[in-house]
């Protein structure tokens, strides 16, 4: 654990570092994000956050190459570093197209072109969903075409949730580092429960995204002094995909089926590492499908943009920008935590904490705006 958040913290303070200097190429490349009717931040913002998170990400993988745990279980296991390697060049592929989109506003198709790029990627170095673990504990084996399906629709589908998430300053990097930190905390308890090696690509890489996120919300958070653009939005939904696609080619489906105490767990358990970065986002993938048949029905591109997101209308019933940010936050954690908890731990305690969790974060959302309407009339 000592040795992740060594990853944790070098991810951070790298990220934060080269933020400042991410902050100036975009300024003097031109790659600032001008104030558009539908956008919230009321004077230009720098780009390339994207590229600070990466130098992050890059500078604690090479940090945890040097660690003795994880540097040595790699001798053992070449697929430790190998496999997070192979996520992170992915990423490299797809933050480039976003820096080129940050620049020159690439059309829609192109940059799905790119994202499909950096998933063949992931299915040529054999990371990629191998099966489906079935409702009785066994497993439903995914032919080839079946498995380079699905596992570009994830990465796909969670790249582009990020990317219609990140509307408010501080959202899409608070978001996605809490399902980081629980998708962490997921592959590290499975990893426990099956006297299985706590070395895998999939911990590292979340401890590692985690850290990043975290660095890089000090330029972030409202007022924002740097965005991530879409080389950061697609970095970052591209590597939290990954690390499911990594947990699940590294378990057999009878360790996935194992609970916190070594027995039979519940079937949410079982799916959790195919679903978790799914349930992760689902407020985004929400948005994202509202956003799909709103603007089909208008008879507009699915891609065109508009000012009718979540995060917009919470803006609308009298939220203020932080607070926003915040009950999504707490809404992103209520899923992503709450999924771990009720995979791992069963029992009256558990279900308690997710029903005051899911009760406060209610009343957070939708009483408070009319509590102070009603003090202001």
């Amino acid at each position: 654990m000592r040795e992740y958040l060594t990853v944790f913290l070098v991810a951070a303070a790298v990220t934060f570092l080269l933020g400042v200097l991410a902050r100036e190429l975009a300024v003097r490349t031109g790659a600032v994000a001008k104030v558009r009717d539908r956008d919230v931040h009321a004077v230009p913002i720098p780009y390339f956050g994207g590229l600070a998170m990466l130098g992050g990400l890059v500078a604690a993988y090479l940090v945890a190459g040097q660690l003795p745990f994880l540097s040595l279980s790699d001798d053992i296991n070449p697929a430790i570093l190998g496999d997070a390697g192979v996520v992170l060049a992915a990423g490299a592929m797809i933050c480039v197209v976003g820096v080129l989109d940050d620049l020159f506003e690439l059309d829609a198709l192109t940059k799905l072109g790119g994202q499909v790029l950096s998933a063949g990627f992931l299915i040529y170095n054999e990371v990629q969903f191998y099966f489906i673990v079935t409702p009785d504990g066994g497993q439903f084996t995914l032919v080839d075409d079946q498995a380079v399906l699905m596992t570009v629709v994830v990465v796909v589908a969670t790249v582009n949730a990020v990317n219609f998430i990140d509307g408010l300053d501080g959202l899409a990097a608070g978001v996605v580092g809490i399902g980081a930190v629980a998708f962490f905390l997921f592959s590290y308890t499975l990893a426990a429960v099956n006297d299985e090696t706590r070395a895998m690509p999939a911990a590292l890489l979340t401890a590692a995204l985690g850290g990043a996120c975290a660095g890089f919300l000090p330029h972030n958070f409202f007022p924002a002094r740097l965005f991530m653009g879409d080389s950061g939005s697609m970095l970052i939904g591209l590597v939290l995909a990954g690390s499911a696609l990594t947990l699940t080619g590294q378990f057999a489906p009878t360790d996935l089926a194992q609970g916190a105490g070594g027995t039979d767990a519940s079937l949410l358990f079982a799916f959790l590492p195919v679903f978790l970065p799914i349930s992760i986002l689902i407020v985004p993938f929400v948005d994202l499908v509202l956003a799909v048949v709103r603007r089909t029905r208008a008879g507009r591109s699915p891609f065109a943009p508009d000012k009718q997101h979540l995060h917009h209308r919470l803006l609308e019933i009298g939220h203020s920008h932080r607070r926003a940010v915040l009950i999504m936050w707490l809404w992103a954690g209520l899923i992503a935590f709450g999924g771990v908890l009720a995979g791992l731990y069963s029992g009256g305690l558990t279900t308690a904490i997710l029903v005051v969790w899911l009760v406060a974060t209610t009343a957070l959302t939708f009483a408070v705006p009319r509590m102070q309407r009603h003090r202001v009339s």
